[in-house]
C-alpha cells in the first residue's frame, strides 16, 4: 500500500483549513482508517496546518503552506512546511501547566505530538513531520 508522497499547496487563509480536512476525508474512504484514528488525524493536521497558517506565515495570504502525504504500509505520513522565520519549539510552554489551562490558545504542538505517533520539527520549526501509525492495520 505505499503510495509516492502528494502534495498539497494552497495561500495562508485560514478557510484553507477546511482543504486538509477534505484529504484526510479522502484518505479515510479510500485507505479506509478507524474512527479513533480519524479523530487523532484531523485534529493535530488541523493544528499542524492552523499553526502554519497563523504562526508562520502570519495569516499572509501571498505566502504559502504545503501539506504533503504519503501512506506508508500501515502507516500515514504528513509533512506541513510554512515559509514563516520558524520558531523555538523546544521551549513551547506547556498547556497543561496550571497558569497556562485558562489560556485559549497554546496547544497545537502538544496536541500534535499526543496525537501523532511521532511529531518532529524541521527547519527551525518551518516544517513539521507527524506519522501516525498501524491506522490502517485494524
Amino acid at each position: 500500500m505505499l503510495t509516492t508522497m502528494q502534495e498539497l499547496r494552497f495561500a495562508s487563509e485560514p478557510e484553507n483549513i477546511a482543504r486538509v480536512e477534505r484529504l484526510i476525508d479522502d484518505l479515510r474512504e479510500t485507505n479506509g482508517f478507524d474512527e479513533a484514528s480519524y479523530g487523532d488525524v484531523l485534529i493535530a493536521m488541523t493544528e499542524a496546518v492552523n499553526n502554519a497558517i497563523v504562526h508562520g506565515n502570519k495569516l499572509r495570504p501571498d505566502s504559502e503552506v504545503c501539506v504533503e502525504h504519503e501512506v506508508r504500509g500501515n502507516d500515514l505520513f504528513f509533512r506541513v512546511s510554512d515559509e514563516g522565520p520558524g520558531f523555538d519549539y523546544e521551549h513551547v510552554p506547556d498547556p497543561t501547566s496550571p497558569e497556562n489551562l485558562e489560556k485559549p490558545n497554546g496547544r497545537g504542538v502538544f496536541l500534535m505530538r499526543q496525537l501523532s505517533t511521532t511529531c518532529t520539527f524541521l527547519d527551525h520549526g518551518r516544517v513539521v513531520e507527524l506519522t501516525f501509525s498501524d491506522v490502517f492495520g485494524h
